[in-house]
Parts: C-alpha cells; structure tokens; sequence
C-alpha cells in the first residue's frame, strides 16, 4: 500500500493519506478487553477524521490564542504561527490572508467568493489551501488568487460547484483534490509542469472518457488516480507510467484495451467495479501483468474469471455472472515454484459453488487464506 507522512516542524502538523486500504482488512473489537473500547473508539474516530479530510484538525480549544498576525475573521494559534483556521463560520467569501501564513484552513463555510486581492501578501508563500464544503463556482473566482500561487503544494477543493477544474501555477503542487463537484471536462496542458503531483482525486464528477483525454500526461511522478464515480466509458488514456493506484469504480466502462496495463509498470491497485465489464471486451491476458497485487472486478457483468498474473494477492468477481470455476485463468502450470499468490478470492453473487472448484484447485491455489462464495 501506498502511504504518506509529512510533518511540518513549524506548527506541528502532520499530513497521512493512504489512498489504498485493503478490501478485506478487518477490525475485530471483540477481541479488544472492555477497558479499552472507549480509547480505541477514539483512535479510529480520529483515524477516520484524518482520512477524510487529508489534514490535520484542531478543534477551537485545542489552538491556543490567537497571535497578531492573523485576519480577524479567522484564528492563528500563536504557537503555530505559520497556520490561519478560518473554518466552520459561515463565512460568504475568503478573508484577506496577512504575510507569513503558509497553511489556510477555510473549509465548511458557505463561501461563494474568491475575490482579486486575498492572496496578494502570500502569492508564494501559501503552501497548503483547504477549501472544502463551500458553495465556490469557476464566475466567482477572480483572476489573480489561485492563479497566483507559485508555491502551493496541496489543493483541496471538494464539495463545492465548480464545472472546469482550477489549478495552481505551482510546480510544487503534490496533491489535488477536487471531489463533489461539477466538472465536465478537464482540459489537457493543465497539469503540464506538475512534475512534483502525486495523488489526483476527481471522484463524484461529471466526466467522460473525451473530456480527460491528454488530462494527466504531465505529471510524471503521479503514484495515486481515482475517477471514481464520473461518466467514464474507457479507462483514462495516458497516464504517466509511475502509477500504482488507479480507481474507475462507478463509471460505464465496457471494455479494456488490449496492452493498456502492459505500459503501467507499477501499477498495483486496480478497481473497476460497479461498471459494465464484459466478457467480449477484455482481451485474453489483459489483467496478466505482475506489478497487479489488487484487482476489483466485482459488479460487472462478466461470466467467466478472467486470466491474472502469479503475483496478483486479491481479487473481487462479486456479482458477476460466472458460472464456471477454470483453473487456467489463475495458473498456466503448477510446479513446485509455479502457483498462484492469491490470498483473497471473492466469488459471491455469482453461478458457482465451493463444489465448482477443480481437484488440482489446491496445488494451483495453494497460499488462498480466504474464498467466498455465498
């Protein structure tokens, strides 16, 4: 899995993101003694919290006072003087950012404004901008804010009512987020110099297969996609070789292309579920490819197991419309050093049975920990 710390010394927060999290991780609190539900309750809120929100959060009481060089609309702690909370006041428009405040907390508010001007004492200074759950639209974003900012790192910008995307000029940006929204298109140039990105986050959108198309050419490190739940009909064309994680889950994808994993050599994380896979559009081999450690194939429509690599660890079939359990499709030869590494199998929802698995299942399938058919 992929995993990601960064901590700021300044003001002492601390980033994690784990854009993959195992489909088949459990937690098992009955096993943990009563005394220590309550503080273990409170360490997944807080996981889950971090999760969602990609930053850290400090509620008001935890801030400490507010030092002098801060917009009065908003808190900068005086021990993190590099931070500005403006979030959660039911602000209708972003507050003047003073000189000297890097990280900018502005989301759950009801902003529907960024006017010209609120940048300008931080055109390369601001580093991270977090402007989640507002009311923003692409006609009220002046020219010369984000426009502006050549030293940003992070953007989030989720839940709000843009159309097109807005980015940065900022070669530094690592991370963009811009999930719930509106956008129909994202045209190509826009991440051209973004050598530095590494997560992309486009879920619950509007997009198509023809309006991404050339969208993420340029970022040449990128480790993270996830288009999920947009109006995709193929998975996205030209995405840089770096690529380890890469969710298409709720989309109208039909088919795959033959060779398209083939240039993704670090690819590890595949989900297209909930889409219209069939049979007739996978080519033979497709999914053969030994960076795949994950596939989510599940809710499709497929009605037979297709043909996956060695390596592959887990793979979801779902309800699916398999009626034949082949063995072939993980194995081409069984010897002592030619098996199958799949931990996980999920075969539920579909027309086969534990009674569907060949004799020679076990030699072939000889590390699977977990199956499910019903």
């Amino acid at each position: 899995m992929v995993s990601k710390n960064e901590t700021h010394t300044e003001h002492h927060t601390v980033l994690t993101y784990w854009p993959s999290t195992p489909r088949t991780q459990r937690v098992r609190t009955a096993d943990v003694m009563f005394p220590l539900r309550v503080p273990l309750l409170a360490v997944l809120v807080s996981v889950a919290l971090c999760q969602y929100y990609d930053y850290e959060y400090q509620p008001n009481y935890m801030q400490g006072p507010s030092g002098p060089n801060c917009n009065q609309e908003c808190d900068c702690p005086i021990h993190f003087p590099t931070a500005m909370y403006c979030d959660s006041r039911k602000l209708k428009f972003v507050p003047v950012v003073p000189t000297g405040i890097k990280y900018l907390y502005l989301q759950n508010n009801q902003i529907e404004e960024i006017k010209a001007g609120v940048f300008d004492n931080v055109t390369d200074g601001l580093r991270w901008l977090i402007l989640d759950n507002n009311q923003i639209t692409n006609a009220k974003i002046a020219k010369g804010t984000i426009d502006k900012l050549t030293g940003l790192e992070k953007l989030f910008f989720s839940y709000n009512n843009l159309t097109e995307p807005v980015v940065p000029p900022s070669k530094s940006l690592d991370e963009l987020k811009i999930m719930h929204n509106k956008l129909s298109k994202f045209p190509s140039g826009l991440l051209t110099d973004k050598e530095n990105l590494t997560s992309i986050n486009l879920q619950h959108n509007q997009l198509t297969s023809d309006a991404i198309v050339g969208a993420f050419k340029g970022p040449k490190k990128l480790l993270s996609l996830d288009m999920s739940h947009n109006k995709l009909k193929k998975l996205p064309a030209g995405v840089p070789a770096s690529l380890e994680i890469l969710y298409a889950d709720y989309n109208d994808i039909d088919s795959v292309g033959a060779g398209y994993l083939n240039k993704m050599h670090s690819l590890k994380y595949l989900r297209i579920s909930n889409n219209k896979l069939v049979d007739s559009g996978l080519p033979a081999g497709v999914f053969n490819v030994t960076s795949l450690l994950e596939l989510d194939l599940s809710f499709n429509k497929l009605q037979s197991i297709p043909e996956i690599n060695e390596q592959l660890q887990q793979l979801y079939l779902q309800a699916n419309e398999i009626s034949k359990f082949d063995l072939a499709s993980f194995c081409k030869y069984i010897t002592p050093v030619n098996y199958s590494h799949l931990n996980h199998l999920r075969l539920d929802g579909n027309n086969v049975t534990h009674s569907s698995m060949p004799p020679d299942t076990s030699n072939c399938l000889r590390q699977l920990s977990d199956v499910i058919f019903e």
